[in-house]
């Protein structure tokens, strides 16, 4: 590490993270509707539907408790778009964002702590992209380092290699190829994504960060 080259570099506006023309028409309207009930994955079922919960009308209907969100570099957007859409209509894990459409308005560290506070698990696209970002590399450490240190937030860090340009194994930074990825293109995908995402654990996470909003 070159002490020239080791500044990170925030791949987007410090001060406003999001960028509008990458807000997509099906995101911005799931936002809308999504605190009408949550949405969780039926693990009991060889199809993969949906069944909602409706809130009681005292809640907070503003603040969105998302199951996930995923970290990306800045040229895997579409790609990360395309792995949004196939994890919340393939598998009906909803709701989820990517850190681009992170609201706007609030400095990329702050959207980094909100990702991380609001949502059950991150995912780490691994893609060559990745290796060429810094931030990329400091959003990862800081999210292990999360991780870590909140003992609800254990095994929450989820790496996933896409279908497309994804990272292999061997140029993967040692702290996230120490885990389990998710490999797109493995025939155990599927049964690797119930695993994980499962209910009663989103149902833990949604409490603790309740009790922490009423703190």
């Amino acid at each position: 590490m070159g002490s020239s080259n080791s500044k990170i570099r925030l791949p987007f506006s410090p001060r406003n993270s999001m960028k509008d023309h990458y807000r997509s028409t099906k995101q911005k309207s799931f936002n809308q509707n999504s605190t009408l009930g949550d949405l969780s994955l039926d693990a009991d079922s060889g199809n993969h539907t949906c069944t909602q919960e409706i809130h009681s009308s005292d809640e907070d209907t503003e603040e969105i408790f998302y199951r996930f969100v995923i970290l990306h570099a800045e040229g895997d957007l579409d790609e990360a778009t395309r792995v949004l859409e196939l994890l919340q209509n393939e598998f009906c894990i909803k709701p989820g964002i990517i850190f681009a459409e992170m609201p706007s308005g609030k400095h990329l560290l702050e959207n980094l702590q909100d990702a991380m506070n609001d949502s059950a698990w991150i995912i780490i696209l691994l893609t060559e992209n990745f290796l060429k970002e810094r931030w990329c590399e400091f959003q990862a450490h800081t999210c292990l380092f999360s991780s870590l240190t909140k003992p609800h937030k254990g095994s929450t860090v989820i790496p996933l290699r896409p279908r497309n340009n994804s990272l292999p194994l061997e140029r993967t930074p040692l702290a996230l190829g120490a885990l389990n990825a998710l490999q797109e293109d493995s025939p155990g995908f599927a049964t690797q994504v119930k695993k994980i995402f499962q209910e009663s654990s989103y149902k833990q996470q949604q409490t603790v960060w309740k009790n922490e909003k009423e703190i």
